[in-house]
This record gives structure tokens, sequence and C-alpha cells, in this order.
């Protein structure tokens, strides 16, 4: 089945280059030139990726995306930002609402392609087949139904907060540099920075609340999963 892909730009010389590319690689493309327009394209076709671009006509990309991750039937697209936008603030804030991926313009549409490519594989994990339930501390992992759970509990997180979260936990107790989670989580993309990584940590830390503290930071690597059986504070 053909994958697809929703384009948000409100550039159309954009829009034709990169829906082009896609569509060149195999994915069924649509488009729209606004976010109201892109929101009422997601209604009506669901599609699996949305490359979005953060300056809009009416609801701008932040909006669209902070619409798409409130609501249960969307915030499991994945998403990815293009944008003219280059500071870290934006950076940030985008993968502070949930983006799985940001790419700035001038970019390359082959390697769009590629990280269009990398989002659908991680969003389309096959189901692990028995076994499957992870457990450490607080937290709860289903990976046969891609789910987790904090203190009985589902958790609202995005396939890559999901995929983070269930490689920590899988490795309770081991250090994970960044330079790891970035190659298992984000299969590696070329310039994804470090920060990335540090964001979306700070981002599952927060939706863990009180638990916050089995996330813990290795200084100098990256971080680790608690494991159940040390006490935090040792």
């Amino acid at each position: 089945m053909n994958h697809r892909i929703l384009v948000v730009d409100d550039e159309p010389d954009i829009t034709a280059l990169v829906a082009y590319h896609l569509a060149r690689a195999g994915y069924q493309v649509s488009t729209a030139a606004s976010g109201t327009e892109a929101l009422q394209s997601v209604r009506e076709t669901r599609p699996d990726v949305i490359v979005l671009d953060l300056m809009l006509p009416g609801h701008s990309g932040y909006d669209v995306l902070t619409e798409l991750r409130q609501n249960s039937n969307t915030r499991d697209i994945g998403v990815i930002l293009l944008t003219a936008r280059r500071e870290e603030v934006d950076r940030i804030r985008g993968l502070e609402l949930g983006a799985d991926d940001y790419l700035t313009k001038p970019f390359s549409p082959q390697e769009l392609t590629l990280r269009v490519g990398g989002l659908i594989r991680r969003l389309a994990a096959p189901a692990v087949s028995g076994g499957s339930t992870l457990v450490a501390g607080p937290v709860a992992i289903d990976r046969t139904a891609h789910r987790a759970y904090l203190d009985g509990a589902e958790m609202n997180l995005t396939s890559t907060e999901y995929r983070l979260l269930e490689i920590l936990v899988e490795r309770c107790g081991r250090a994970q540099s960044r330079a790891q989670l970035l190659e298992i989580v984000w299969q590696a993309q070329p310039d994804i920075q470090t920060r990335t990584v540090d964001m979306h940590v700070q981002r599952l830390r927060t939706k863990l609340g009180d638990e916050a503290g089995w996330i813990e930071t290795v200084r100098g690597l990256g971080y680790r999963f608690r494991s159940p059986d040390r006490d935090a504070t040792q």
C-alpha cells in the first residue's frame, strides 16, 4: 500500500518540488497551502506523514502541530517541519510541540525523501510477538499495541517519543549515548543535532511528571532509564 504524505506550504514552487520528489519515490502525495486547509485535509484523508511549513497564512505550522498532537485521532501522524526558520529557538519549539524531525530551507529534496522514508519505517515498525511487554519502575510498554503506560495510565506520546522511551526502558540501567539514540531512534539522519535528543528527553520527563527522575542524565554521554533495583539517591 502506498503511504500518504501531505505537503503543507504556501509557496507553490516549494510545494511542487517536494510533491514531485515524494511522488517519484512512490508516495501518494496531497498538498495544502494553509494551516486551515491542512487540518481539513487531515480530517478527510488521514496521511501517514505531514511535511509542514511553519510560516503559513491563518493557522501557523505551530498551530497545526499543536492541534494534531492534542487530538487522539491524529497524534500518531508523523510530522517533519520544513521551514526557513533556522534559529535554534524555532527548532526547539517545534520539537517541544511534538515534531518528529526538522529540516531548514534551502534543503535537499533527496534528503527530505530519505527522512520521510525513515520516519515511515519507525511508524510502521512491526509488532513484537511474545514477551512483548517491558516494565521498569512506573513505566510499562506494550510493544504489540505500541503503547506506553505510567502507573497504569496510558501516556500520550508521539511515535518518536514512544520509540525513545522504549529503547531507554529496554536497556534499563545501561547508559545510552546521544549518538546511539540518534542512530537507533532517528536512524542517524545527517544533520540532526544532539540537541534533538535532549529536547525529546525533556518532553518525556515532562510527561513522566513526578516520575521524571527515572530518566537519568549521564554527564558527558547521554541518558539511561534508572534500574528499579537501584535507589534514586545512589
